[in-house]
């Protein structure tokens, strides 16, 4: 049986019922009133008396305590004050995950808008990253993010999408000491997810001046071998872990998941998140809450202590079996040499989860078109080849026919 947490049965944990389901229900108007004259500490040491806070762990060498759900700043953000931030905040998740490409740019001035207007800035551990991996580059964009979040600090600053170790240079190193020096950053990482991950964080692992790394986690990947190996090496350098796109989406697999929701305590959503923070490898997951349901789940998720029972893990080993040929994992250094053209398989259908999986068909259509004219050029090419050289099975030729209807057809 599941232990209570500040008096709430498991049901209320469930629904978030009584104070804490009422926190989520008020009118919006109401919520952004109460939660700007709200003061949460910044690292909870006292739980708040009505509502229940979600767990903290250590991220790594930092020292730092944070929460174990982290709010993703991917998702669209109310530009004056975001009221899923803000009932975030008062169950305790007072990370946001920030970019300065995020929603087209409006990601970091929707988050000093809020900080300002609850006076939070105090309370809130603020991520962003850059796009720019050269250390000059590195340092302007910085600025640039620091001026946006009307702040003098970022509390940790990543590489965003890391790809290339190179940029993990001495010179780089000494930037990021001068920037630290100068308190415009507390911590330094990068962000990763494409085919290369693991070989990346055996690289940071043996870099003393990497402090966290977040990269791609999901439920298909637990028992990849060398992986794991990478997660082990971060975890015994203190690198603190955090994990992102756990929701392993794919493009096409609807009768699985349907399957998976009849079964056991948990939607999918939840299960993969608490499979997630059952590794006490991984300090953090982030995750991308665009709707209040969202965030009701997964905070109810977070609270509860309870395991993911057998019948649980076995249907989620059978969900991730039945699923596997349809998520792409990004191994463009495989597919793509496979095929004439300049077109970008691992990116494109990353893209194409966005808008059949996400629901995100405006950023979709908008990431594309910005890509290279020749990766736009999706037709006539034979992606049978690359279909074979996929380790996972994926169908790349339906799956990039797709991404042809929907971008560019």
């Amino acid at each position: 049986m599941a232990k209570k947490k500040e008096g709430l049965s498991r049901r209320d944990l469930l629904t978030l019922g009584g104070a804490a389901g009422a926190a989520l229900l008020l009118p919006r108007e109401a919520r952004a009133v109460e939660a700007a004259t709200a003061t949460p500490p910044k690292k909870p040491a006292k739980k708040d008396a009505a509502l229940p806070q979600v767990p903290r762990r250590i991220l790594g060498k930092t020292g730092e305590s944070i929460p174990i759900l982290l709010f993703g700043g991917g998702v669209p953000l109310d530009p004056r004050f975001d009221p899923k931030l803000a009932e975030a905040l008062r169950f305790g998740v007072n990370y946001v995950d920030a970019a300065d490409c995020y929603s087209g740019g409006s990601c970091e001035p929707a988050v000093a808008s809020f900080h300002e207007r609850a006076k939070a800035r105090d309370r809130l551990w603020i991520t962003s990253k850059s796009d720019a991996h050269d250390p000059e580059g590195f340092e302007e964009t910085l600025e640039k993010s620091l001026s946006r979040l009307k702040t003098d600090h970022v509390d940790l600053y990543f590489l965003h999408a890391l790809q290339e170790g190179s940029y993990l240079s001495p010179e780089f190193e000494k930037t990021v000491a001068r920037l630290k020096k100068a308190g415009k950053l507390k911590y330094f990482g990068f962000s990763c997810h494409h085919g290369n991950v693991a070989e990346l964080m055996q690289q940071a692992a043996k870099l003393p001046w990497i402090d966290a790394i977040m990269f791609r986690y999901n439920f298909r990947m637990y028992g990849d071998e060398k992986l794991n190996a990478a997660i082990d090496a971060c975890h015994a350098a203190k690198i603190g872990l955090i994990a992102m796109k756990t929701q392993g989406s794919e493009v096409s697999f609807q009768e699985a998941w349907k399957k998976f929701e009849k079964t056991g305590k948990w939607n999918k959503h939840q299960a993969v998140l608490k499979a997630v923070w059952a590794d006490s490898r991984i300090t953090a997951a982030v995750s991308a809450m665009d709707t209040f349901e969202k965030l009701k789940e997964n905070i109810a998720a977070a609270l509860d202590d309870s395991e993911l029972g057998l019948r649980e893990v076995e249907a989620l080993r059978k969900y991730a079996d039945a699923t596997r040929g349809d998520a792409c994992d990004g191994c463009d250094h495989l597919c793509n040499p496979a095929v004439d053209g300049e077109v970008q398989i691992g990116t494109t259908l990353r893209y194409l989860m966005y808008h059949d999986a996400y629901g995100e068909a405006e950023k979709a259509q908008r990431l594309f078109r910005e890509l290279p004219e020749g990766a736009r050029r999706l037709a006539g090419i034979d992606f049978e080849p690359a279909k074979r050289v996929c380790p996972h099975g994926v169908d790349v030729v339906a799956l990039m026919e797709r991404a042809r209807q929907i971008f560019v057809a």
